[in-house]
């Protein structure tokens, strides 16, 4: 039987990137779809791609109310939810001197109260049936936050991280089979860099940049075989791990992020 036959996936930020691949590759494998994102255009399209059945809700998931109406959404269409993948994100070039009040507020709203009003939304239901797995797209910049003009971004996902910790103990007693997950990708060959606030280079070209099919396919291994925390690249946990050992972070800061990172092209 297909492992994920039948499963219904929410996911924000669908339109493009990490979502659209996951979606893509989730519906190849019976999974049954609703995708949410603001781009109608591109949202539909990528629906089209993922057959009859998934529905596309374009919807400003940075937004309370809005995810609520992708909830209700999903459960009108399909009667349930059983993952629901808060993607949705946006990054920032600016560095920590230089930022004003709006673009802290706009990283913390896309990057981490998105997020949050997901959980939120999903999880009374989640409880009601006493089972689901939500799965929030982090960042290695979460973990390590090396590129210093992703500064709020980095800061938002570090946030989000510590949500995505907190809810999993807070439900960890009562509801074992709810399960909370964090998926930490680097560099990703998607057009993140180019959408991000005040502009930036394109992440598709840094070499080494991880196509977003393999990161797609964490993900919905991640769905299959549940753990609290996954990276999308070998090496990439043991660095995180050796930084924050470092006796000097400081020492560590400088030097190049490939150097501690076995297992990237």
């Amino acid at each position: 039987m297909n492992d994920l036959h039948d499963r219904v996936i929410v996911i924000t930020g669908a339109s493009g990137g990490i979502g659209a691949h996951v979606a893509r590759l989730a519906a190849a494998r019976g999974a049954r779809l609703v995708l949410a994102a603001r781009r109608e255009p591109e949202l539909r399209a990528v629906a089209a791609e993922c057959g009859a059945e998934a529905l596309a809700v374009v919807a400003d998931v940075s937004r309370r109310e809005e995810v609520g109406r992708v909830l209700a959404a999903a459960l009108e269409r399909f009667g349930r939810v059983d993952v629901w993948i808060n993607n949705a994100g946006r990054g920032i070039s600016k560095p920590v001197s230089q930022l004003t009040d709006e673009d802290c507020d706009e990283m913390m709203r896309v990057n981490c109260k998105s997020a949050l009003y997901g959980m939120q939304a999903v999880l009374p239901h989640f409880q009601s049936r006493g089972s689901g797995h939500i799965i929030n797209l982090s960042s290695m910049l979460g973990r390590v936050p090396y590129v210093y003009a992703r500064s709020a971004y980095n800061a938002a996902k570090h946030a989000l991280n510590a949500l995505t910790a907190n809810l999993r103990m807070e439900l960890r007693e009562r509801w074992p089979e709810i399960h909370v997950s964090t998926v930490s990708p680097g560099v990703v060959a998607t057009e993140f860099g180019v959408h991000a606030l005040h502009g930036g280079p394109d992440s598709r070209s840094f070499p080494g940049a991880q196509p977003p099919e393999e990161v797609a396919q964490v993900v919905l291994d991640l769905i299959v075989h549940p753990r609290a925390d996954v990276y999308t690249r070998p090496g990439m946990r043991e660095w995180a791990a050796s930084y924050y050992a470092a006796e000097d972070m400081a020492a560590v800061e400088g030097q190049p992020p490939g150097a501690r990172r076995p297992g990237q092209t």
